[in-house]
């Protein structure tokens, strides 16, 4: 299986079960949409951002067909000024590489830096897909199981509603 080994022992210890699906690198949305046709899943947009000093850093979690609007994540997260992460920083936290930003990587944030922010029309989702910490794979999983993996990371997370 194409993915993290760590995060593969991690999901067999906490007993969640996965499908898993290879497919071409997918460094988009757009691109990794053609290959979820046929998977019954809630997909994900998972964006990486900074706030304005850059000592605080952001998982949001939003639907794959969802249209971010910066200025309004900004007003509801109040978290001041976001940008996005910068490549050094996504792999400094996460351990990821563009085009593969997942909660999965919040494995290899073991100081927990990391806040994540569901959009709350999620929890309305039975399965949910991200990536095994590469582009080139996706894997589904119930959607109590992705709260059961960010309670075991230890990282904060909340629900935001989002209009997107």
């Amino acid at each position: 299986m194409r993915g993290d080994t760590k995060l593969y022992n991690i999901l067999n210890d906490l007993g969640i079960e996965f499908e898993y699906y290879e497919h071409p690198a997918v460094p988009t949305v757009e691109e990794a949409a053609k290959y979820w046709k046929d998977l019954e899943a809630t997909h994900c947009k998972n964006i990486f951002f900074r706030n304005h000093k850059g000592n605080k850093h952001y998982l949001v979690i939003i639907e794959h067909t969802k249209n971010l609007n910066i200025s309004e994540l900004e007003q509801k997260l109040k978290q001041g000024k976001l940008s996005f992460a910068s490549e050094r920083r996504l792999k400094n936290y996460l351990g990821l590489t563009p085009g593969s930003v997942t909660p999965f990587g919040l494995i290899n944030d073991t100081d927990n830096h990391v806040h994540v922010f569901l959009d709350k029309n999620l929890e309305k989702s039975s399965k949910i897909s991200f990536h095994p910490n590469i582009n080139t794979a996706s894997l589904v999983i119930k959607y109590s199981d992705l709260i059961k993996f960010l309670d075991y990371t230890s990282n904060t997370y909340e629900y935001v509603e989002l209009t997107g």
